[in-house]
């Protein structure tokens, strides 16, 4: 007979036969089997599905997880009621405002007037998300779960609710009776609001805050599959159900048999949700071939698909635990013959199931939002469908509790319930910080070069932290020698004399948003992302999920203990005057700076020193990711350490002046920048006008905050009015676009009278970094005009005559991009 892991199509006739065979007999000789086997309601057990969980008992009984295969029956037979009433409650969570746990049918009051739910995925997720319980139950496990489709939370949290695994805002709302039942079907897409202008439900369209065990809101699809690899730690468990339309959305997840190793990762069970079907036509998967086309492609990239039945919970445990087993049985292998092959198939659960299987439109476009005909709240033949479809799903009260009391084993086991997972509950103590190599003031250096040094500092100094690297481009290039050379590229088959390890720490995948979860994933370990900055916004999407996520949790009273992730733009918008404008974009500074600021840092340090402290403070910032917009030339190192620590703490430095006497303030944010603000000073200065110099290495702290949250972590008005007077004219010269940086910094743009800011204004091509800055009238003479007509005085009193004509377009440009 085949394998019992072969996907169904794959066994031929006779052997059909004989599975048909087997579980008849097993049937008629075992009773608890043949009450598990018999369903319920809606959910069957195919005679391939018996035998597969008749193989897995008898395995679990034997290394003593289960104590007898009685026992392992009677939970899948809970499971199967559980994921029965799931069912009959997403489906009332998308139509009803009340229930009725008698099972009698609903009248047209007890309907929402505007039924609102993504339903078929999340019909799909409810056998899904109980197989994985079943499963935990069943060998004593806790293993994290990860969902991609997060419009399909209506599963979790409908069955959360049913097994009392829920977040502290739940519990405190909902439960098993008819009010509370009622509150939670009515909570979901209530659109309330609490005072505050908050969602006053704790329910989402998505995964939040408080889904218990929630890791990320999966409203960017795809990202899931890039994740999961990287996230759990060696002894850890993680169960990631992914969908077959992100598997479409989003390339890379293709990669993960790529990255996973068992040297440093735990056990991970990708689970797909084959139902076909994208938001209204069949997935791509479906048109080229189905099941049998999508076994072919996962096989060429490294996995080995196993076929499983989504409609059932018991396929989908057995689905879990034969992908650890296979995974653990071939990693110890490859410790026993170290010199063989040391690839180790991924294992890649594809659980098939008609999209809203289970309920009335399965299998149909109207399966994935409202799969009824009509509204039953003013519709009869649609209320006449919801309830015949819920009929079949119904579990009466005493039924479910039992089955609730059969499938909560945690305190049996001595295992934590579901929702308090390792990587839900991760908290990574703040790592050991080494002293950086400070760099003389006045020398000259590459600021990449020293946040290199101090990175490598910080991965000796921490060896219980599993580092990981997110490079889509060239390190060494980058100036990062020294991480290459201690961590190395991962790939499957080192080449010689090149920095590459069948386990190295450096994702490299030309794909920024592969590399950048490897390390937003990475939740326990040490973390650095580094991209040329024009190619960083295609990483946005990821950041944004992970920044708004992060926020969520902390307004949910559970701040996120991950260790803060710098992600590092260098071969910067000004050092890729080299190149076409397609390399000259400060885009995704920009987009950060309009997030909350507590939580999505933007930073410019000037020099190798700033780096240096930026890049320790940005890890030392927990659940927060920092944007570190660095130079990779060598640059005058400016600030000492004390200033550079200091510029890491507030933000913001006085290098120059007093701004209670100054005429003018001259603030600089970039590198580029404060070397042309500084020259600007110098001819100011020459022309007898006192200017302040302000470097502003961190711009958000400086805005308005917009909730109390942000207004904590913004500077006082004391500080910034002691840096910034008001009435003091001033120019700023910045890194990104003008006008998304002065939008930011409302609170110190005094009007267009008497302030000005210079920055890049999309102008560029081949040329040099001085070049780029006189095509941006950003350079230092244009930062001289500025602040003489902030000051309302005439531009001869800075300028020479010709240098005014090359400002204007009729002179020599040579005349203001030539060094000093």
């Amino acid at each position: 007979m085949n394998d019992l892991t072969c996907p169904a199509s794959a066994i031929s006739a006779i052997d059909q036969h004989r599975i048909d065979q087997l579980a008849r007999r097993y049937a008629q000789a075992e009773p608890a089997f043949a009450a598990w086997a018999a369903g319920y309601g809606v959910i069957t057990h195919t005679p391939l599905t018996q035998l597969r969980v008749r193989a897995m008992l008898e395995e679990l009984v034997a290394t003593g997880a289960l104590p007898d295969a009685e026992t392992g029956y009677r939970r899948l037979s809970a499971a199967d009621r559980i994921a029965s009433a799931g069912m009959w409650l997403v489906a009332h969570m998308t139509y009803a405002q009340r229930v009725r746990l008698d099972g009698s049918p609903m009248a047209a009051e007890d309907f929402k007037p505007q039924p609102e739910g993504h339903t078929g995925g999340a019909l799909n997720m409810v056998p899904a998300y109980t197989g994985y319980l079943a499963m935990n139950a069943l060998d004593g496990r806790t293993r994290a779960w990860m969902m991609g489709q997060g419009h399909c939370v209506a599963a979790i949290d409908a069955l959360n609710v049913i097994v009392d695994n829920m977040s502290p805002a739940h519990a405190a709302r909902y439960g098993l009776d008819e009010p509370r039942l009622a509150r939670f079907v009515g909570d979901f897409y209530s659109y309330a609001l609490t005072p505050e202008g908050r969602p006053a439900s704790p329910l989402g369209s998505h995964v939040n805050a408080h889904t218990a065990g929630g890791l990320q809101e999966g409203g960017y699809l795809g990202f899931a599959e890039l994740h999961y690899v990287h996230a759990p730690l060696p002894g850890e468990r993680l169960v990631a159900f992914v969908s077959d339309g992100a598997f479409e959305e989003q390339r890379g997840g293709d990669w993960a048999p790529r990255w996973w190793r068992p040297d440093d990762s735990g056990l991970v069970a990708p689970i797909m949700i084959l139902n076909g079907r994208r938001i209204e036509q069949r997935s791509q998967i479906e048109q080229q071939g189905g099941e049998d086309w999508l076994y072919r492609h996962l096989r060429l990239n490294g996995f080995e698909p196993i076929g499983l039945d989504g409609r059932d919970p018991a396929s989908i445990a057995w689905g879990i635990h034969v992908i650890e087993s296979r995974l653990q049985a071939c990693t110890e292998a490859a410790a026993l013959h170290p010199e063989g092959d040391f690839r180790i198939p991924l294992r890649y659960g594809v659980a098939e199931a008609p999209k809203g299987f289970g309920f009335p439109g399965a299998g149909t476009n109207a399966a994935h939002n409202l799969p009824l005909s009509g509204n039953p709240h003013r519709d009869a033949a649609a209320r006449e469908q919801f309830n015949a479809g819920c009929a079949p799903l119904y579990v009466p009260p005493a039924d479910l509790q039992a089955a609730i009391a059969a499938l909560n084993t945690h305190a049996t086991q001595g295992r934590p319930r579901e929702r308090d997972h390792a990587l839900a509950t991760r908290q990574v103590a703040l790592p050991t910080v080494p002293e950086p190599a400070w760099a003389e003031p006045g020398t000259i250096g590459s600021p990449m070069a020293a946040l290199d040094g101090q990175f490598v500092r910080l991965v000796q100094a921490n060896p219980q932290l599993r580092p990981r690297v997110g490079n889509p481009d060239e390190l060494r290039s980058n100036k990062l020698d020294a991480t290459l050379d201690l961590l190395k590229h991962r790939v499957q088959e080192p080449e010689a004399g090149v920095a590459e390890s069948r386990t190295g720490a450096v994702i490299t995948a030309l794909n920024e948003e592969a590399v950048v979860c490897a390390a937003l994933a990475n939740k326990g370990g040490l973390n650095l992302v580094v991209t040329y900055e024009a190619f960083a916004p295609k990483m946005l999407g990821a950041l944004r999920q992970e920044l708004i996520f992060s926020r969520h949790l902390r307004e949910a009273g559970r701040p996120p203990g991950w260790l803060g992730v710098p992600v590092v733009l260098t071969s910067h918008t000004w050092e890729n005057a080299k190149n076409e404008q397609s390399h000259q974009d400060p885009t995704l500074a920009e987009a950060l700076l309009g997030e909350m600021a507590d939580g999505a840092r933007v930073c410019f340090p000037p020099d190798g020193n700033s780096a240096m402290a930026a890049l320790t403070h940005s890890i030392q910032a927990l659940g927060t990711i920092t944007a570190l917009v660095v130079p990779k030339r060598e640059v005058p190192n400016r600030l000492t350490p004390a200033q550079a620590r200091l510029l890491a703490d507030e933000g913001l430095l006085l290098l120059h002046g007093d701004p209670d006497t100054a005429a003018v303030l001259l603030a600089a944010t970039g590198s580029y920048q404060l070397g042309e603000v500084l020259r600007a000073h110098r001819r100011l200065r020459e022309a007898g006008i006192a200017a302040a110099v302000i470097y502003i290495g961190e711009p958000g702290r400086l805005r308005a905050g917009r909730d109390a949250r942000e207004c904590a972590y913004v500077l006082s008005d004391a500080l910034v009015l002691r840096h910034f007077p008001a009435g003091t004219p001033r120019v700023f010269v910045t890194h990104t676009r003008p006008e998304p940086y002065l939008g930011a910094l409302r609170r110190i743009d005094t009007g267009p009278a008497t302030t000005r800011a210079l920055g890049f204004v999309n102008q560029g091509g081949t040329l040099d970094v001085p070049g780029l800055l006189f095509a941006n009238g950003c350079t230092w003479a244009h930062t001289v005009a500025a602040a003489l007509a902030v000051l309302g005085r005439p531009v001869d009193e800075g300028l020479r005559a010709d240098e005014q004509a090359a400002l204007a377009g009729r002179g020599d440009p040579t005349l203001i991009t030539r060094p000093a």
